[in-house]
């Protein structure tokens, strides 16, 4: 028996329902795994269905169809000679199972592939595959990533080879991670993992990375490339599996884990995998992957989704209106990435982009060859005027239409608009006027809703009729451009240009679109927008002052695009309320008072509240961001709130924040330690006696009490930032001096020694280390910020309550408002 064994993991590009075109996909790939010599064929999750059936799966045709297809399938030729593996869902004890088709209980075949196989039952459950040279195991999608992961117990179990078939989609910035988790399943436990994926849109909002991946050992030895128009990608790779055994031999703690592991049921396949004769087989070797940046990310990712959705959906190109901003910029440089990839794919051989274009463009002997002629076919731009646009947008528009080589229109809606605010007038006898012009703000969004509106209206009529005036068949899609920052703001009106057919780039965000749109500038040799970039983002509808734009998103929005991305991560991806956000937030933005913190996050909340009824009509959009807040699939929450929250968390910690004097403003103390305690009052002056709140002196005591500031600050460890001014809270007398704390300036937040923090008004942080109050111990030495310090010989320790940590306008936490110096 042979010692190599060829293996192929397959990417296919498959349709949810379309069982013949899957169909036809499955074959194609068994014949490019086996002219590759390969005598194990796996492919994506649930490839004979197609993903994205969602509730198709509680349909009895949905089953019904998959094992016709299982049934043509196994009539086909290309199977003969190969172990092939597909997914399909099965109905077992009447529950439908995701199943890669490997059991350890009976399961009676359906009829029709009786008739095919000759046998009336299959075992049915969690089991492996037993060939005369190896042992095939198999993961399911995220079982690669969960906490208790398949692939070790397999190992452990002595599978050699284990397969995943996945439907992993993209999200910008994950690429990495299911590679690195291939990676480290391969060399905890030794062994082969193959992960084969889908690819493209099948039919919803996602698309599949594809990514098909073969590790060996902890080291990749294939990979598919990324963003590729063709609709199936195999890799192979030959594995000794002398390599795999020899690897597990050198981990001892897997050996003594093994003898303990639990069988696995095995089923018994007379078939081999490898060849007497792999001599001269050459072995895979490790390769290294490049993986995509983000803003490679959103180049490419949106085009493939576009080009699927296209060609699939029967329409004849896409139409954009095209404002000369950076989000229409975005999406229609994207269609022109699409028209690049599409060029790309017809010189490298791939027949079907080739047979697609023709059929979308209607000309039967097509070739395309530059990507401008193929975008003036496909893609439609039209700026839509009025009143209140500029020149400068207008100019960039055209201009970017021009270095793309859209069919670019320009237009005015005013008549329109015009129209439509007569019909109101005569009917109301009131005509609304812009707060420019002396009207109420109520007036003003209405009249900047209605040339929104209108330009939506405009923007479907032209798209059903412009390739009509073309002289060709069909209508065209219609983009949106909406971001994903703006849908969580609400910053659009709702059945305006935000509402379309599809978007590529509403799950991305405004910061990162300004990034790919600089990487697009080069890479597709566009230099307009570079321009665009460096002009303020505005939805010009409100009236220009001496022929300029006034009205600018962020001003109009009451918050920046920084900081609405930080607000979406913080809600969607770390499931933060308005409390939690404010918490953090007081962290991170350190130049703003917890009070202006707190407005930020109410005014954000207040808006996101108000307007989280739009995103139940959301234009359906590639997904990319992880705190998207699509209202279909990725963000289910209510749509009617009521706005006005409950603050009164936030609003009851940000009263209770009170600044902290300075050190010298502590004087020195009376003697005593009677009932009252001593301490400085917060005004700077002693206190009389008594018990007071305010930390007046007591009566007459055996320990006098008083601050001494020593000449130097204290001795910092070599790991630290050197410890400045000391702010010092002012605290009553209930005292337990079980716990000293040492307040020192620290520029780094979240030290783990430090369990509450303090700091001045003037915003500096403070950490505070906790250490036990001893009598004659000398724990804290406090340096006045900013003054010389003064000789002496006695140190000063502050004792507080524990439950207590002082706090600045800066931070967050319970208030200090009790404590005692003390020597």
């Amino acid at each position: 028996m042979g010692r190599k064994v060829v293996v192929a993991a397959c990417s296919l590009n498959l349709w949810a329902l379309d069982y013949h075109h899957n169909l036809a996909m499955i074959v194609e790939s068994i014949q490019q795994a086996k002219a590759r010599g390969a005598m194990y064929r796996t492919g994506p999750e649930l490839e004979i269905t197609g993903y994205s059936c969602q509730d198709h799966f509680y349909e009895s045709d949905t089953v019904l169809h998959s094992w016709e297809a299982l049934a043509e399938l196994l009539c086909n030729r290309a199977c003969y000679g190969i172990i092939v593996d597909v997914g399909m869902p099965v109905k077992h004890k009447n529950v439908l199972y995701n199943c890669r088709l490997r059991t350890v209980e009976d399961h009676f075949l359906p009829r029709l592939v009786q008739r095919v196989t000759g046998q009336k039952t299959v075992v049915f459950g969690d089991a492996v595959l037993s060939t005369y040279d190896t042992c095939i195991g198999y993961e399911i999608c995220e079982e690669l990533w969960n906490p208790r992961s398949s692939h070790i117990s397999l190992s452990l179990d002595g599978v050699e080879i284990i397969i995943n078939s996945s439907g992993s989609y993209r999200e910008i910035r994950k690429s990495w991670q299911s590679l690195e988790y291939i990676k480290a399943a391969s060399a905890k436990c030794g062994g082969c993992y193959v992960f084969a994926n889908l690819k493209g849109c099948d039919g919803d909002r996602v698309h599949f990375s594809g990514d098909a991946t073969i590790a060996l050992n902890g080291n990749v030895v294939a990979h598919t490339p990324p963003f590729q128009l063709s609709e199936v990608d195999v890799i192979t790779a030959a594995v000794d599996l002398e390599d795999i055994r020899v690897y597990r031999h050198m981990i001892a703690s897997r050996c003594h884990l093994a003898a303990e592991a639990p069988a696995y049921p095995r089923v018994q396949v007379d078939f081999s995998l490898s060849s007497d004769n792999d001599l001269f087989l050459p072995s895979c070797s490790p390769i290294s992957v490049a993986l995509p940046t983000p803003e490679q990310e959103i180049l490419y990712g949106p085009a493939c989704w576009l080009w699927d959705y296209l060609r699939r959906s029967g329409q004849g190109g896409f139409l954009l209106p095209l404002s000369g901003g950076v989000d229409s910029a975005s999406t229609a440089t994207i269609v022109y990435s699409m028209c690049c990839l599409i060029v790309k794919a017809v010189a490298d051989g791939e027949q079907q982009v080739l047979d697609d274009v023709r059929r979308i463009v209607s000309q039967k002997e097509y070739v395309p060859t530059d990507p401008r002629q193929l975008c003036g076919l496909l893609f439609h731009t039209v700026y839509m005027a009025s009143e209140n646009s500029s020149q400068e947008t207008k100019k960039r528009a055209k201009t970017l239409a021009q270095q793309i080589g859209s069919y670019h229109l320009s237009i005015v809606v005013d008549t329109v608009v015009s129209a439509m605010l007569g019909v109101f007038s005569v009917s109301t006898g009131h005509l609304p006027k812009f707060r420019a012009c002396g009207g109420s703000e109520r007036e003003n969004v209405a009249l900047q809703n209605v040339q929104a509106r209108v330009r939506m209206i405009s923007a479907y009529l032209y798209a059903q009729l412009v390739l009509w005036v073309r002289g060709r068949p069909g209508g065209l899609l219609v983009l949106g451009s909406g971001n994903v920052d703006e849908a969580l703001r609400g910053y659009m009106t709702k059945y305006d240009c935000s509402s379309a057919d599809i978007n590529p780039i509403g799950g991305f965000s405004k910061v990162d679109l300004k990034n790919f749109l600089r990487l697009a500038a080069e890479k597709l040799q566009l230099p307009v927008l570079l321009e665009i970039l460096q002009a303020a983002p505005t939805a010009e509808l409100e009236p220009l002052v001496e022929g300029r734009v006034v009205q600018t998103d962020e001003q109009d929005m009451g918050m920046t695009y920084d900081e609405l991305s930080q607000y979406g991560k913080l809600r969607k991806v770390e499931g933060c309320g308005p409390y939690s956000m404010f918490c953090k937030l007081i962290h991170l933005w350190r130049d703003l008072t917890p009070a202006q913190v707190a407005e930020k996050v109410k005014f954000f909340f207040r808006y996101y509240s108000v307007n989280r009824h739009k995103m139940t009509v959301l234009t359906p959009a590639y997904h990319a961001e992880t705190y998207s807040p699509d209202d279909n699939r990725f963000d289910h929450r209510p749509f009617l709130y009521n706005y006005r929250w409950t603050w009164h968390k936030i609003d009851r910690k940000v009263m209770n924040l009170k600044p902290v004097p300075q050190l010298n403003e502590v004087k020195k103390l009376g003697e005593g330690r009677g009932s009252g305690g001593v301490a400085a009052r917060s005004d700077g002056t002693e206190g009389g006696g008594g018990k007071q709140q305010d930390g007046g002196a007591g009566g007459s005591g055996k320990r006098t009490h008083h601050t001494h500031v020593p000449p130097q600050p204290p001795q910092q460890p070599a790991n630290e930032t050197p410890r400045q001014g000391i702010q010092v809270a002012v605290l009553s007398e209930t005292i337990e001096p079980s716990v000293t704390l040492v307040l020192a300036e620290d520029s780094t937040a979240g030290s783990n020694k430090s369990p509450s923090n303090a700091s001045s008004d003037t915003n500096s942080y403070y950490s505070c280390y906790s250490a036990p109050a001893t009598k004659d111990c000398s724990v804290l030495e406090l340096h006045g910020a900013g003054e010389e310090a003064s000789d002496g010989s006695s140190s000063t320790t502050l004792s507080c309550k524990d439950e207590y940590l002082s706090h600045s306008p800066s931070l967050s936490g319970h208030q200090a408002n009790e404590a005692l110096v003390s020597q």
